[in-house]
């Protein structure tokens, strides 16, 4: 979720602003209806609307829209523009869009539910033969040489501090993929391309596939780096890469679990895999390094995961187990309560008053109470 200032840092992006701009323009006609798919504060729908669409659907999950609906009015695009505050799987249209834009990504194209979310509108809500923006985003992998990225993530935990060795937490750091900005000169390979998502036709939010690499400059390299180019439409385009200037998205930074001599007879295999799992990505990646006069001998083999990058205690282990047999915690009986009280027949007021007096010793205060209530009636409530 973007705060309001991280909306305007993606306003103030010229390279990404330019794109975007360009192609809606080329896109809206006097009829066009467009689907704006998190819209944000709206600057895409406000756009469309300046661009002569005829009407535009704004939508988007967060309080943002308030400011979206705000500068439709202050723009004179009132009657032309309706906010939604809402998943775009949740929504249902009038009229299907003539065109969908939307800017779902984070660092990388594949964040939570962007493509569920464009794979359904795209089903759903766009009229035969209508435009998407972007078209598709072609993702990209080098290996790098990366100290500085690598100490920010490895020395807290392996230089001892007063005494203390806290190197158990290596493991973790390196199964996590950061945020990083790399120059041309840290690559050790060549880029490969590792997939691409073509939001016209893909229909699965997981993505897998092997890149190859041979090493085109000796070095100790620390990891890969992954980032994309975006095509909105027919040369019409943006791209992260290191040789482009840095964008707001940045590039993702994949270590290594140690770094790696890399010299000019050898090659990387990496197999990498995006697989959504509930709300978001579990990230997998497997990486052999061999010397090319001896295939059959291994520099390095490691095989790493997101998964491996969270610390779970051994509670929490025992909880996700599918053999774990749950029952509700003092706080999950006070949401299931207020939940079964939110029937539209009672205030908030009234549920925090029923509450307050099933439950007197959790709450300090009505206003205590009140905010768990509404704190629930805002992610629940229709």
């Amino acid at each position: 979720m973007y705060s309001i200032s991280g909306y305007g840092q993606m306003i103030a992006d010229e390279r990404r602003m330019w794109a975007y701009s360009t192609a809606l323009r080329r896109a809206v006609s006097a009829d066009s209806i467009v689907l704006d798919i998190g819209a944000g504060t709206g600057i895409l729908s406000l756009l469309a609307c300046q661009y002569g669409a005829r009407k535009v659907y704004a939508v988007e999950p967060t309080s943002a829209i308030a400011l979206a609906k705000e500068a439709a009015c202050a723009n004179g695009f009132a009657d032309r523009m309706d906010c939604m505050q809402a998943l775009s799987t949740e929504i249902r249209l009038p009229e299907r869009a003539d065109v969908i834009i939307s800017d779902l990504r984070g660092v990388l194209p594949l964040l939570q539910q962007h493509l569920p979310s464009i794979i359904d509108a795209r089903c759903r809500l766009l009229a035969p033969g209508g435009n998407l923006i972007p078209k598709r985003d072609v993702l990209w992998a080098a290996v790098v040489e990366a100290p500085q990225q690598y100490d920010r993530l490895m020395k807290p935990w392996t230089q001892e501090r007063f005494g203390l060795n806290m190197q158990a937490a290596c493991q973790i750091v390196t199964n996590v993929w950061t945020k990083a900005r790399v120059t041309p000169h840290q690559l050790l390979t060549k880029p490969q391309c590792w997939a691409t998502i073509d939001f016209l036709t893909t229909e699965s939010a997981d993505v897998s596939a092997t890149a190859h690499f041979e090493v085109v400059r000796p070095g100790l390299a620390h990891g890969f780096i992954v980032w994309f180019d975006s095509v909105l439409d027919d040369e019409i385009g943006f791209s992260n890469s290191p040789w482009e200037p840095e964008m707001i998205y940045g590039s993702a930074f994949f270590p290594w679990s140690s770094p790696v001599d890399l010299g000019f007879q050898d090659t990387v295999s990496i197999d990498l895999r995006a697989d959504l799992v509930g709300s978001d990505y579990v990230w997998s990646w497997e990486t052999c390094v061999h010397n090319r006069q001896d295939s059959r001998r291994s520099k390095a083999h490691f095989r790493q995961s997101t998964f491996l990058g969270a610390a779970l205690s051994p509670v929490q282990l025992r909880k996700r187990s599918s053999r774990y047999e749950p029952t509700l915690s003092d706080d999950g009986e006070i949401d299931l309560q207020v939940l079964q009280l939110m029937d539209g027949t009672r205030s908030n007021e009234e549920i925090a008053r029923v509450v307050a007096e099933r439950f007197p010793s959790r709450f300090q205060s009505r206003r205590d109470v009140l905010t768990r209530i509404t704190d629930l009636a805002d992610k629940y409530s229709r």
